[in-house]
């Protein structure tokens, strides 16, 4: 076999379309550990709610397993805080699968005190730096309007 040529195992398949579109939309005033911190707890919320959202798990050549992750890209997007409460507003008004972290979330130290910390705050008073949506394409881009790439 030449070097030009793939074997079907190795050969990637044609990059799906989907339907929905997954998007963390961070607070463009945060430092770079807290972006990395509420990145990865938000696309955690999306990954678990729904079955069939995380794909199969991952082996290398050496048959080594590795765990399985979402199986559709994640849009990292940027925004003020009004920018913020105003797309939690409207995702929640269409229905949209949306997760949320609040500054208060950067000083307590495990689930149950997340939870209560975002229970013991009115949805309009939220100190909201990170959301992350999953729905249809459209809807998701409506509500995030105004927002710039990350970086």
């Amino acid at each position: 076999m030449s070097t030009s040529e793939t074997t079907p195992a190795t050969t990637p398949a044609a990059a799906p379309r989907f339907d929905t579109k997954v998007v963390v939309l961070l607070r463009d005033d945060l430092l770079p550990w807290q972006e990395l911190n509420v990145t990865a707890f938000l696309t955690s919320g999306v990954a678990t709610s729904e079955p069939g959202l995380v794909g199969e798990p991952y082996v290398d050549a050496d048959a080594t397993e590795y765990l399985p992750m979402l199986r559709q890209p994640v849009l990292v997007l940027a925004g003020d805080a009004e920018l913020l409460a105003t797309a939690r507003a409207k995702a929640i008004g269409r229905g949209i699968a949306t997760a949320i972290y609040t500054r208060e979330l950067f000083s307590t130290g495990h689930d149950a005190a997340n939870r209560a910390a975002v229970a013991a705050v009115g949805s309009a008073d939220l100190d909201l730096v990170g959301i992350a949506l999953r729905g249809p394409k459209n809807a998701v881009d409506k509500v995030v309007k105004g927002a710039r790439m990350h970086g």
